[in-house]
């Protein structure tokens, strides 16, 4: 099966503005991400944005990037723009990948790409175990709960998506990575926002609110997504000492 990644990034981000090209070790947030994507080596990797910024900070670096349009409301209509200016053919499988996660596990990208080509579903994401129950009431810290227990060689399907939640089983750390089917990224961004989407600020919800059926991977950690500027500092400083 043919994979394709794309990577959504926009310079006009709501908590901490030009965020993709702030820098870790020299290299910007965007470009870690991308040479990430490249490493676990399942596909061609291309980031898709409206900022001719981080089109040149890309290739500057040796990735491909494409413009879009400014005026779409989520990641995912982004992704699906850019996926019919490329015009790939025989694209089977779209892998989303934040653009703020450069600390994202490689092994996890190449295992959720694994689980959808193995198992015949129309859209796969990852979460982890959540060690601290602090953040089952942190409203930042998108949850996720299973059908089944997470087991490294599962891909139980997801119930619901939320914020905060008493819950304590079968519930895990959502990480925001997507990997859909050609058809189903169609049929998604076709559909309309749902009431329960726009409430919960979760794009996912729409999947399942239409009856498209998600189903989970178990990831290896989470990994710190850059969203305000000490969660930019804090990342520095580990990316910068394990370097």
């Amino acid at each position: 099966m043919k994979t394709l990644t794309i990577i959504p990034s926009r310079l006009s981000a709501t908590r901490l503005s030009g965020k993709p090209l702030l820098k870790i070790n020299g290299l910007s947030i965007i470009s870690h991400v991308f040479k990430r994507a490249q490493e676990a080596n399942i596909g061609e990797v291309v980031v898709a944005t409206e900022d001719q910024e981080i089109v040149d900070d890309v290739t500057k670096n040796g990735g491909k990037a494409i413009i879009t349009s400014n005026n779409h409301k989520t990641g995912t209509d982004r992704i699906y723009e850019a996926l019919k200016k490329l015009d790939i053919k025989d694209v089977d499988l779209i892998m989303n990948l934040q653009g703020d996660e450069p600390a994202i596990d490689i092994d996890d990208i190449i295992n959720l790409n694994k689980k959808m080509t193995v198992y015949p579903t129309q859209m796969g994401t990852l979460a982890a175990y959540i060690k601290n129950y602090n953040d089952l009431e942190n409203e930042n810290i998108v949850k996720v709960i299973t059908k089944k227990n997470l087991k490294e060689e599962d891909f139980s399907s997801a119930e619901n998506f939320l914020r905060n939640s008493s819950k304590k089983n079968n519930i895990y750390h959502h990480i925001g990575v997507y990997c859909y089917s050609a058809e189903t990224l169609e049929k998604f961004v076709r559909l309309k926002q749902s009431q329960n989407e726009i409430k919960n600020r979760l794009e996912q919800l729409r999947a399942l609110d239409n009856n498209i059926k998600i189903n989970v991977a178990l990831a290896k950690s989470s990994p710190i997504g850059v969203d305000t500027e000490e969660d930019y500092l804090a990342l520095k400083k580990i990316m910068e000492y394990k370097a």
